[in-house]
């Protein structure tokens, strides 16, 4: 049972904020010092993702376990009052990030998901370092030299070349 009353748990529950959180903050830390340059919740783009590299072509979401339903995760239990609300509410949530996953795919962006459990002090370092990681991954797979190769016959007329008269 909640020891709280109904004004008292929708005042707390509402002061909760959906911009600027504390693993976000960690996360944005970590990029700068790194030497990433990003923009925060850029509006054109679907579910306003809360980083955005626009040099890498990623955008990175920091979710919170509990909101996001983060299965397998111990910060994510259902709530045992106003179950049905919950269930539902997480659901949709779940259900609007992989739209907005696949929206942003579909533009040609990658997409990194950090969950909030894996920003913990025993392996933030972790996630972190593979976070760096894959950024340069990513920015070496989209920048590498494409070398191409001309046919092999020689009747190929160039540019500058008056074309052959027959």
């Amino acid at each position: 049972m909640d020891k709280m009353t109904k004004e008292q748990r929708h005042r707390c529950m509402a002061a909760i904020k959906s911009k600027g959180t504390r693993p976000e903050i960690l996360v944005r830390k970590y990029l700068f010092a790194r030497g990433f340059r990003y923009r925060l919740n850029h509006p054109r783009l679907p579910g306003h993702p809360d980083i955005v590299l626009r040099k890498y072509r990623t955008v990175i979401f920091v979710n919170g376990c509990f909101w996001h339903g983060h299965e397998g995760c111990d910060s994510f239990k259902m709530p045992k009052t106003n179950t049905d609300f919950w269930e539902n509410k997480i659901r949709r949530n779940k259900q609007r990030d992989i739209d907005e996953q696949r929206q942003i795919a579909s533009m040609g962006w990658h997409c990194i998901t950090i969950w909030e459990c894996k920003l913990k002090p025993h392996c933030r370092q972790q996630t972190l370092d593979s976070l760096a990681l894959t950024l340069y991954r990513i920015y070496l797979a989209d920048h590498t030299v494409r070398h191409y190769r001309l046919p092999d016959s020689e009747d190929i007329p160039m540019a500058a070349e008056p074309a052959p008269e027959e």
